[in-house]
This record gives structure tokens, C-alpha cells and sequence, in this order.
């Protein structure tokens, strides 16, 4: 779908669900989605009093109403940002109602401390405070569970611990014998070569001409003997597929080794 906005023209090509509404148009960087009211009052009660100036109210089952209010330039939003943060609001309160004030303050310290020291599990948690690990540590087990209990699982230390599932297999055809037509073509290779770094770990980097095939190979260091073992095993992988090394192309870096390679 081509969208067109004030800020110019989207190609949108994704689509999302909803939840209690449907399949949306769904574009990555943008700020809002638009929903069909003719849409929406199939499915829910709306009722709108221009009168009352309350703006547009979707009547749902759970009564989270949301309310459609108009923008400064007239078009009808709903904030769903507020929406989410007064429906965390009120579950926390709800739950702390069922502990003491010294109890809800020692969860909160519980949580804190947990920040502090690098988002362990609760298990984990549990077993620092029981064997002492944390020095001078003014809480209990129960302030940990209350904590759980009152806020929720900590974000923190979930994050990178959800479980992975186990990807389909894959079937790999292999390309033993190349097409004659390929290499009478393009047999004889001409490669640039450069040395880039990655986090100050040095990479031997090539490209083919026509073909663009490209290699990056590790290396130890910069010196000529290493220069040209990474060399000689990037050019034994394309001898080893048909294709002849003819010319490399590389700046001063690798002048200490053209008589080598020639």
C-alpha cells in the first residue's frame, strides 16, 4: 500500500493483528495506526456526544474503554502509551494492597537491589541473600517473593534468557562441478585484498572481480608471513573450485610480498 502524508510517501508492504480488532496496516517507523470506526462498532459499542465533548468511547468487555479524543488539527486518537501505563499502574496497586506499608517498602528496596547488583533470577536472588553473598544486605527472602509478587517478574532478568526453539533443518544441495560455461567465462580471477579491523582484531578481507565473491579471514597479526598463509589459503579455495588466481590488487601495505606471490 502507498501511503501519503504530510510527511511525504510510505510503501507499506507488512500487516499486523490487532487484538480485538483485526488485521491493521503495519509500517515500522510509524507513529500511529488507523482504524476503520465502521470497523470497530461491528465488533464493539461506541457511543460519541458532541454536546459532552467526551469524544469517541469504544465499550469493551474487559471495560478498559478507550477514548477517542480529537488532535489539534482535528483527526481522533487514542493514546495507547497512557492506556498501557495506568493498566501496570493499577495492577501494582491492587497487589500492594495485600501487604503492609514496611512489607511494600521493603519489596520496592528488594527490587532496587536486584537492579543494582545485575538483574539475577529469583532463584539465583534467593540463593545470594541466603548464603550471605551480599554484604550488609538489609533484606529477606519473603521481600524478594514480595517483590515478584508486587511487581511482576524483573524485566531485566529475562532479557536474553527466553527459550529458543530449535530451527527446521535444512537441506544443502552442493555445487561439486561447476558449469564449463562458468569457467571459461570467468576462470581467471582478479582479487582486491585490504586488512580491516573489528573490535582491534585484525581480518584479511577479499573480493572478486565480476562475481563479487567475497572471503574474510582472521589473523593474527600483520606480518608478511602471516599475510601470505591467509593469502595462499583464500587463493587454494578457488583453485580448489577451478578457478586461477591472476592478479591481485592491494595498496603499499602489501608490497613486502608482490615478489612472494609472483
Amino acid at each position: 500500500m502507498t501511503l501519503y502524508c504530510n510527511a511525504g510517501k510510505a510503501i507499506i508492504t507488512k500487516k499486523g493483528d490487532l487484538k480485538g480488532y483485526g488485521t491493521v496496516w503495519y509500517h515500522p517507523d510509524g507513529i500511529a495506526n488507523i482504524l476503520s470506526l465502521h470497523n470497530v462498532q461491528k465488533k464493539y459499542n461506541v457511543t460519541y456526544d458532541s454536546a459532552q465533548g467526551n469524544g469517541f468511547v469504544v465499550h469493551k468487555a474487559d471495560r478498559h474503554n478507550p477514548v477517542f479524543m480529537p488532535s489539534n488539527k482535528g483527526l481522533f486518537y487514542s493514546d495507547v502509551k497512557n492506556d498501557i501505563a495506568h493498566v501496570l499502574i493499577n495492577t501494582v496497586d491492587k497487589n500492594k494492597h495485600k501487604y503492609s506499608v514496611k512489607q511494600y517498602s521493603n519489596a520496592y528496596k528488594a527490587r532496587s537491589i536486584q537492579d543494582i547488583i545485575g538483574c539475577p533470577s529469583t532463584v539465583d536472588y534467593i540463593k545470594y541473600v541466603e548464603q550471605g553473598l551480599i554484604p550488609n544486605c538489609p533484606i529477606t527472602n519473603e521481600d524478594i517473593i514480595g517483590a515478584e509478587d508486587i511487581l511482576g517478574p524483573n524485566l531485566g532478568s529475562l532479557k536474553g534468557k527466553m527459550t529458543r526453539k530449535t530451527p527446521e533443518s535444512m537441506t544443502l544441495n552442493s555445487l561439486d562441478n561447476l558449469p564449463n560455461e562458468l569457467l571459461s567465462e570467468y576462470g581467471n580471477v582478479t582479487i582486491s585484498i585490504d586488512i580491516m579491523y573489528i573490535n582491534e582484531i585484525p581480518f584479511m578481507m577479499t573480493t572478486s572481480r565480476t562475481f563479487h565473491f567475497g572471503i574474510a579471514e582472521m589473523i593474527k597479526n600483520e606480518t608478511k608471513s602471516t599475510i601470505i598463509k591467509s593469502l595462499q589459503q583464500i587463493i587454494d579455495t578457488y583453485h580448489g573450485r577451478g578457478f586461477k588466481i591472476k592478479h591481485i590488487l592491494g595498496d603499499q601495505q602489501f608490497e613486502c610480498i608482490r615478489l612472494h606471490m609472483e
